[in-house]
């Protein structure tokens, strides 16, 4: 009951802040926060149909010796792969980690599930979101073209 309560808060919270700016609408929007660690899709009539727990690029990746942010900006998906998708950069020098239901919206950088999706930004630059939500977007929300949007951090 408190997830479907906090599900509905966060929504609500996104949608104040989306629809309160004149002049500005989404459609078909993907969006990620990642000061608040929350993403929230917004269908073809400006209606949240999903919003959750997001983790995005962490401030600094040793491994690579640099920031790993997720670039802020608006993108589009360009493409998606299964339940089987993975990294093929990473761990550093031999690839292999696990991508499910990844929806890439530039070269380097998807959407994907993850079951390590903390409260803080933990990636070397994807948006991790838990796999059930990954597997939803990719199913029922994400086609080719849709936008997303990654706030500043």
């Amino acid at each position: 009951m408190q997830t479907i309560i906090l599900k509905r808060c966060l929504a609500l919270a996104f949608s104040v802040v989306i629809f309160v700016l004149p002049g500005l609408t989404y459609a078909n929007t993907f969006i990620f926060n990642p000061r608040t660690h929350s993403f929230v899709a917004i269908n073809n009539n400006g209606k949240v149909v999903k919003s959750g727990r997001a983790s995005g690029g962490k401030s600094y990746c040793p491994d690579i010796g640099r920031s790993c942010r997720t670039p802020s900006g608006r993108y589009s998906i360009t493409g998606m792969r299964g339940a089987s998708c993975r990294s093929s950069r990473y761990p550093v020098g031999r690839g292999g980690s696990p991508m499910p239901y990844c929806s890439f919206f530039s070269k380097y950088y998807a959407v994907h599930g993850s079951y390590d999706v903390p409260k803080r930004n933990a990636s070397h630059g994807c948006i991790r979101v838990v796999p059930s939500d990954a597997k939803w977007l990719q199913q029922h929300f994400f086609r080719p073209g849709t936008t997303v949007i990654v706030k500043p951090y």
